[in-house]
């Protein structure tokens, strides 16, 4: 698992969204499909994808709000 390092840093990462409401209220650390693990901190709409977590995204088959657990990783800004 990466924490905080390396390419994770240049893309938006799929997380859970309770996850992801989680972590804005507690502070506690989130994890992305492709495993990164990270408290949340950008604004996800600035960065590309992770090809990772689309790639696994897909294969799990998922359907509804596609950028609903998108969620960028790092530090500073906003979620």
């Amino acid at each position: 698992m990466s924490h905080g390092d390396g390419d994770h840093e240049r893309y938006a990462h799929y997380v859970q969204k309770d996850k992801i409401m989680a972590s804005a209220l507690d502070g506690t650390p989130v994890v992305a499909l492709c495993g990164k693990v990270w408290v949340p901190g950008r604004d996800p709409k600035k960065y590309p994808v992770c090809p990772m977590c689309k790639e696994i995204y897909e294969s799990m088959g998922a359907g509804g709000d596609k950028d609903g657990g998108k969620d960028g990783g790092g530090k500073g800004g906003k979620k």
